[in-house]
């Protein structure tokens, strides 16, 4: 797996102060996709043990909140894979904070019906996943005013209730309001 960018100290990509992974590879190719240079799987450089440790480190302070993933596709096998151990990691040393993962997938028609029959670790990856923002980027939709998504049509999700109960539990999230002055 190759990813595109680690950002420390983010506040854009979920709640609170994060550590941000961006890995690189998308099968999507949303118009208008803010980060269309990692659609490209082998944009950037390789992840090995040397960028976990570093995001090991970056997530000590205890105002981090915790890691995000995003892409380029998170949720792609292909990288799903090669985060398993970053997941693993940061669960196991850090088991209270937060992992958020953005993808372009549905998570309960792409991932839950199709992946985790398919792939034997997408189970395991979304075990370790606490907030999922899913669906497409459509630009139509994009509205500057969205608080943790791009489009109107993607969804905040608590993906411990949503295993647990068998249905896409959402979160609440209460969008910005711009008014013009």
């Amino acid at each position: 797996m190759y990813y595109a960018d680690i950002k420390n100290y983010d506040v854009a990509n979920g709640k609170g102060v994060r550590v941000s992974l961006f890995v690189s590879g998308c099968p999507h190719h949303c118009p208008g996709c803010f980060n269309e240079e990692a659609w490209d799987y082998h944009y950037g450089h390789p992840f090995t043990e040397k960028e976990i440790d570093k995001i090991i480190e970056m997530l000590k302070p205890s105002y981090i909140n915790g890691l995000s993933l995003l892409g380029g596709e998170p949720m792609d096998p292909k990288n799903q894979k090669g985060l398993l151990p970053l997941l693993r990691k940061v669960k196991e040393i850090y088991p209270d904070k937060n992992i958020w993962c953005y993808t372009g997938y549905l998570l309960d028609k792409e991932i839950l019906e199709l992946m985790v029959p398919k792939y034997e670790f997408t189970s395991e990856v979304l075990s370790y996943i606490d907030v999922m923002v899913d669906g497409r980027f459509v630009e139509k939709l994009h509205n500057k005013g969205l608080v943790f998504r791009g489009s109107s049509n993607q969804r905040v999700i608590d993906v411990p209730a949503t295993l647990k109960e068998n249905r896409v539990v959402e979160i609440p999230v209460e969008d910005k309001i711009f008014q013009k002055a």
